[in-house]
């Protein structure tokens, strides 16, 4: 079988699976069947594939279409430009979030500390310790997460810390910023949520509680004895959530404000807590 023929049988048994994007998948899971990048594919239409590279990409088109995410399959995904490891313990990076290392970039361009609370695959802390001279910490209550965020750190050569905490309550401080993606999704909402989403990602990274609001009120109250004075709180949040994060904070906080997505839709809240 061919390149060319193989990525039209895939296209076809994903588009027929109701699979999004069922070209782009069959060309990720094959160049990641063949070790290639995707302009191979396009050099090499006619190459006849081995017999193991076949397959491997059998294997992993039946694995997405029982609903695995691609990125859990090729362990891997890019977030801001850099590629980093992913697996079933971690969430799986989005866009979106690069509105989080945006947002401090922008607002703290000085800041000397900065924590990463709930860091999963450790894309935010990673990323902030590159792009910036802040010495940067990174927490999760989950160890597995942390093992993928550390590996993920050494292979971008990253200057990150990482330890266990459960929110910030293993925390000291003082840091210049808190930069957080936490979990927001009601667990009345569980049964809604897509199924690559649902069956694949952990639990703990996606749903807090019967609100979605439960780790964000912990961070808005723990956060004045952890920040400096000054200190600015970054937080990705639920499109619905905006008006009831905004309510968490109290007198002590400054100039809080929200971030739109590049749909318009609320995807970032930021405080600052007053000198």
């Amino acid at each position: 079988m061919t390149v060319e023929t193989a990525l039209r049988q895939g296209s076809r048994l994903l588009e027929d699976a109701g699979i999004p994007a069922p070209r782009l998948t069959a060309e990720v899971l094959l160049c990641h069947a063949l070790g290639r990048e995707r302009a191979y594919l396009y050099t090499h239409p006619e190459e006849e594939l081995a017999h193991n590279p076949w397959l491997h990409y059998g294997r992993y088109l039946h694995e997405r279409l029982k609903g695995k995410p691609t990125q859990y399959i090729t362990k891997k995904q890019e977030f801001y430009g850099r590629e980093f490891r992913v697996s079933p313990d971690v969430l799986i990076p989005r866009p979106e979030t690069e509105h989080v290392v945006e947002a401090v970039l922008r607002l703290a361009p000085g800041a000397r500390t900065i924590v990463d609370v709930g860091c999963g695959s450790g894309a935010i802390a990673v990323t902030l310790a590159l792009e910036t001279n802040a010495a940067v910490i990174a927490c999760d209550i989950s160890e597995a997460a942390l093992r993928v965020a550390r590996e993920n750190a050494r292979r971008l050569r990253a200057p990150a810390a990482f330890v266990v905490s459960d929110v910030t309550s293993g925390l000291r401080g003082p840091f210049d910023v808190i930069a957080a993606n936490p979990p927001y999704i009601p667990e009345v909402e569980r049964d809604s949520v897509q199924r690559e989403v649902r069956d694949f990602e952990p639990s703990v990274a996606l749903y807090p509680g019967p609100t979605g609001l439960e780790v964000y009120a912990r961070l808005v109250a723990d956060a004045p004895r952890v920040l400096a004075p000054g200190g600015w709180i970054v937080m990705e949040i639920g499109y619905r959530l905006a008006d009831a994060v905004l309510a968490l904070f109290d007198g002590r906080w400054r100039q809080a404000e929200v971030i739109a997505d590049l749909a318009g839709l609320p995807r970032v809240v930021c405080a600052r807590l007053a000198p």
